[in-house]
């Protein structure tokens, strides 16, 4: 099989391409929350977006460290314990934070004051023909009911065109009128 599809570019700027966008920037919750098991590196903080908030880990991280080897173990505690109280707020605070962000995502790419249509758009086709012969249909037709004629109805409708809904239900009431009308004479 050719590869030449994968060279094909379809970086348009339909509302597919939008969503694949979005999609690949969104932050998720199932790796979100499995990376807080790695708050000493900050990587859930890093994953969302937050490089200052990651590096206050690393530095409770290397605090830590520093005072368990080269001071006493208690005040080791200190950053250790900062560092736990803030991953408990993290993790009350991802749900809300990683719903705010992607929302703004969102809104972000669908709310684009540049956004144009497609390179070589036109807008809507429409036949000239057909809007002749529109507007010629237009002008002859009155309001109101119109009478059927029965002479000019073909086995599918009318020739000229597919009657519409409306012209549907008057050609009923006319063919319930003809039939009662029928009755009542052979009476």
């Amino acid at each position: 099989m050719s590869q030449a599809w994968k060279k094909l570019d379809l970086g348009g700027a339909g509302l597919q391409t939008v969503n694949a966008r979005i999609t690949s920037q969104m932050r998720r919750h199932r790796v979100a929350y499995p990376l807080a098991a790695l708050f000493p590196l900050g990587a859930h903080r890093f994953y969302l977006g937050t490089p200052l908030a990651g590096g206050a880990y690393l530095a409770l991280t290397a605090a830590t460290v520093g005072l368990w080897l080269f001071g006493t173990a208690w005040a080791a505690l200190i950053p250790a314990g900062l560092a736990l109280a803030f991953l408990v707020f993290d993790l009350f605070w991802m749900d809300r934070y990683i719903v705010r962000f992607n929302k703004e995502l969102r809104m972000a790419q669908f709310m684009q004051p540049d956004a144009r249509p497609p390179k070589n758009f036109q807008g809507r086709y429409t036949d000239e023909t057909d809007l002749e012969g529109y507007l010629k249909e237009k002008e002859q037709e009155r309001a109101g009911h119109q009478p059927v004629d029965f002479e000019a109805l073909s086995e599918f409708g009318q020739k000229q065109h597919i009657p519409s809904f409306n012209e549907q239900e008057a050609m009923l009431r006319e063919l319930a009128r003809h039939r009662k009308d029928g009755k009542s004479e052979e009476k």
